[in-house]
């Protein structure tokens, strides 16, 4: 018979599928079968309808035969197949999809199918998907025999000048897709697709919840009785390569929390089991089912620019990207799991998700739902919240400040801080509800440890009034204080850097005066200092210290060191404010020294500020003549 042309204008176009649209090759097996399994849904629709057809749904079955001397691949199924002039309008015209006719048609009937979405669930939409095959494949044959008919029928081509359509001979309804693998070459290996590893882990990567058996004859060992001298019978049997139905499509009543552990940590190459296992069921504009994992530890690799994040998609059980980001925030990154959904608008290659409405509000409700389980664990299992919280809490700490703290109002409740109050973590309701009824403000400090924050001066007249402060250890704990500001009215004030507003009004007015008295002083400590400070005052903060020194302006010390950390030439400066405490016999002493050793004076001054450095964190500028001062002291 004369070759036919293909129906599209131009063979570029056919060059074009078969080459550009697919980013990796072996996605040609996933759209092959899913086009056998398109096949099988519509015999087996019919079969609801036709007891004359005498099959019921586990008589269906898609087989791959691998012949490896011959360099041939196979995909056979037992579905619809097709007539003389089906295949010479779904194969000779590129881009004709009898499966969404097949699909439109149902859906204008009004049929429900068999309530498992048999009817209208159709994978295929393009028409493209058989093209794929041609990647791989210097010809093409697909024998198919129509339900019904008694003919069966021959396309054949080699994806470049055309097909025929010739007589053939099956022996019942359903295709052969016999694709002839190219050769090896130095860039490309053809021959992996021709190997039972390889077509098995294909199959579970891209097929597995396809909801007929993929089958495939392997190769068997009889096992070797005792005594049994010559070797063992080699055999071979059809082996069932996929799951068929995937866990998150099963009654939650009937999947068991062993269950979703085991495959989590089959699916995520986990070897621990998940803080919670999350299954969503939503119905309405969007209809989706996602399993959701929150995992115990962190990846060794999370918290670098190398890893990758997003959730599974899946379309009908075909899985569409491995990792699709745009179904989860960044900030919850950690979560890993699967969603599923036959609504989605798939791009031609079904490798890529276009940006539509449905992908957000998917994107939308798994946001809300994963806050709301954090919360709920929170609530209900504070001990597993903290452990969770230790291994992913710094990631919703950045969440808060990214993006210019747009998504603060989500992740604001499910924060903790190390307190003062035993030494546990608290969220920022819990230490509202534990406030006295007189403190305006929260309060929180900044260093290395918490070790070096209860030896803050600052701190020890907040711990006196009985107010909690907040543990910030870590760079990016200033920051999230900084984006929220205030919580419920209440305004996050630093030790480090803030006046605190402990002073009543009477004693304002006292410190006002020692100010007056004591400008002499205060001056006399600034000039001896000189630049490097921006002020010298009094101060009602400290109790049994004699100075402190804290920050002023928009940068913090904190701020101050990881901004030299991460970029040294940036000159970013906190102004440092020295403190003085007026009560202090240091001070007093000091005071008299103004007078009667001007000299000695100097050298008080500069020690004093030395130690509010190294108590603020700071390097002294020179240690070596901070000791000669306090040898000298200790000397007179």
């Amino acid at each position: 018979m004369a070759k036919k042309q293909f129906k599209a204008e131009s063979q570029r176009l056919l060059d074009i599928m078969i080459h550009s649209i697919y980013t990796h090759k072996e996605i040609f097996l996933r759209e092959i079968i899913s086009n056998a399994s398109d096949a099988v849904d519509k015999l087996c629709f019919k079969a609801l309808t036709d007891s004359g057809i005498g099959m019921t749904r586990g008589d269906f079955a898609i087989d791959l035969r691998a012949d490896r001397e011959n360099r041939i691949l196979t995909v056979s199924d037992n579905g619809i197949g097709m007539t003389k002039e089906e295949l010479e309008r779904n194969l000779g015209t590129i881009a004709k999809s009898g499966s969404l006719d097949f699909k439109k048609a149902m859906e204008e009937s009004g049929a429900e199918g068999d309530g498992e979405g048999t009817a209208v669930d159709i994978i295929g939409q393009f028409g493209i998907g058989f093209y794929s095959a041609f990647i791989v494949s210097d010809n093409v044959r697909v024998v198919s025999r129509a339900y019904g008919s008694e003919e069966a029928w021959q396309w054949e081509s080699n994806g470049k000048d055309g097909y025929t359509v010739t007589p053939a001979e099956r022996g019942a309804a359903g295709t052969d897709v016999i694709m002839q693998l190219r050769p090896d070459s130095e860039e490309e290996s053809y021959s992996e697709f021709l190997e039972e590893y390889r077509l098995l882990s294909l199959v579970k990567k891209y097929s597995d919840y396809i909801r007929y058996p993929i089958r495939m004859e392997r190769e068997k060992q009889r096992d070797k009785e005792d005594g049994e001298e010559q070797e063992p019978e080699t055999y071979f049997e059809w082996e069932t390569l996929n799951s068929m139905i995937p866990i998150w499509q099963r009654n939650k009543k009937e999947v068991t929390e062993e269950d979703l552990n085991r495959f989590y940590k089959e699916k995520f190459y986990d070897m621990e089991d998940p803080v919670r296992a999350v299954q969503v069921d939503a119905e309405g504009n969007v209809c989706y089912k996602a399993l959701l994992f929150l995992p115990a530890k962190t990846p060794y690799d999370y918290y670098t620019k190398d890893y990758q994040y997003g959730l599974q998609l899946y379309s009908s059980g075909v899985l569409i990207m491995d990792k699709c980001a745009d179904l989860l925030p960044e900030y919850f990154r950690f979560v890993r799991g699967v969603v599923d959904s036959p609504d989605l608008s798939l791009n031609i290659s079904r490798e890529l998700l276009q940006h539509d409405r449905q992908l957000k509000i998917i994107a939308g409700h798994i946001e809300k739902k994963i806050r709301s389980e954090l919360l709920t664990l929170q609530k209900n299992e504070r001990e597993t919240y903290e452990a969770f919280w230790e291994q992913f809490g710094l990631q919703l700490k950045y969440g808060v400040v990214s993006d210019f703290g747009m998504h603060k109002e989500t992740l604001t409740d499910l924060l903790l801080f190390r307190s003062s109050k035993e030494g546990k973590p608290a969220t920022l309701s819990e230490y509202l509800e534990r406030m006295p009824e007189e403190q305006t403000d929260i309060y929180y400090a900044t260093g290395d440890s918490v070790h070096f924050i209860d030896a803050l001066p600052q701190a020890e007249r907040i711990r006196k009034k009985g107010y909690e402060i907040f543990y910030f250890t870590h760079e990016v704990d200033e920051f999230v204080a900084q984006i929220l500001g205030s919580y419920k009215e209440k305004s996050f004030k630093s030790l480090n850097r803030d006046e605190l507003n402990l002073e009543t009004e009477e004693e304002k007015k006292e410190l006002e005066e020692k100010e007056k008295n004591l400008k002499p002083l205060i001056q006399f400590v600034r000039e001896t200092i000189g630049d490097e400070l921006k002020e010298v005052k009094l101060t009602q903060k400290l109790e049994s210290q004699p100075v402190c020194l804290t920050a002023g302006g928009a940068v913090s010390f904190e701020m101050e060191k990881y901004l030299k950390s991460v970029q040294p030439e940036s000159g970013a400066a906190a102004d440092r404010i020295l403190e003085l405490n007026a009560e202090h016999p240091v001070i007093r002493k000091l005071e008299g020294l103004l007078e009667s050793d001007p000299e000695k004076a100097k050298d008080y001054a500069r020690i004093l500020y030395d130690q509010a450095k190294l108590m603020a964190g700071l390097p002294i500028d020179n240690p070596g003549a901070f000791s000669e001062r306090i040898f000298s002291l200790m000397g007179s």
